[in-house]
């Protein structure tokens, strides 16, 4: 039976035990100022959002870039607050997306594990992205690919780890792709009903993302 999402999972660099089913709950965030995306043009501008950010990793590059650091901050030392993951190494875009479709790339330097795709804004902190059904992601561990939502892996082939890869999101029909920009076509697609505002969703165990938005899609891709 393939392992779980959760089960590869790690929580300040060190491996996770499978862990027992709880009831999560989702967050009530302060009032702040979001960017909210309704437009139909698949041009999506966003930085990371750095009070989202687990204590371990580090942005740079004005905020488009995530670093992972294996001892990380001492989490006294990071502002509290509910919008930060408190367990898992993961951050996510400051842009709120309610409609439309969009597409953006992320760059790999010297990752071996690391997931990309989207969740719910209002997701539970206490949850890794691809553990539940408000994140789907792609996922690269142990050197294989796996789309990633619920807590379930399904194994995305015909794909090595390439340095740049892109993201396409359809919200209305429900859609999200992974993209090969080489070719540049969709490799795999995972299929889902999104009701409710999504941010771009990262997790990081080592080596850093680059993220690349406020980009047309590619020609060609369905």
């Amino acid at each position: 039976m393939p392992a779980g999402a959760t089960h590869l999972c790690r929580l300040a660099g060190r491996a996770l035990a499978p862990l027992s089913v709880k009831h999560t709950r989702k967050i009530i965030l302060p009032a702040r100022r979001w960017y909210i995306s309704t437009s139909t043009r698949n041009t999506l501008h966003f930085r990371l959002d750095e009070r989202t950010a687990h204590s371990s990793l580090d942005l740079f590059k004005k905020d488009t870039g995530v670093i992972y650091r294996m001892l990380g901050l001492d989490p006294t030392h990071v502002q509290d607050n509910p919008e930060r993951f408190r367990e898992w190494a993961v951050v996510f875009g400051d842009e709120k997306i309610t409609g439309g479709r969009h597409y953006w790339e992320v760059t790999v330097k010297k990752s071996q594990e690391f997931r990309v795709g989207v969740a719910e804004a209002l997701m539970s902190r206490d949850d890794c992205v691809g553990t539940n059904s408000s994140s789907w992601v792609f996922g690269f561990a142990q050197r294989k690919w796996s789309a990633m939502t619920s807590n379930k892996m399904v194994p995305v082939t015909l794909v090595g780890k390439p340095n740049r890869v892109g993201i396409l999101l359809d919200y209305e029909a429900g859609l999200l792709g992974l993209v090969d920009i080489e070719k540049p076509k969709v490799i795999h697609t995972i299929k889902a009903q999104f009701r409710v505002p999504l941010c771009p969703a990262f997790g990081l165990w080592d080596g850093e993302l680059l993220t690349h938005s406020d980009l047309e899609e590619p020609e060609g891709l369905k």
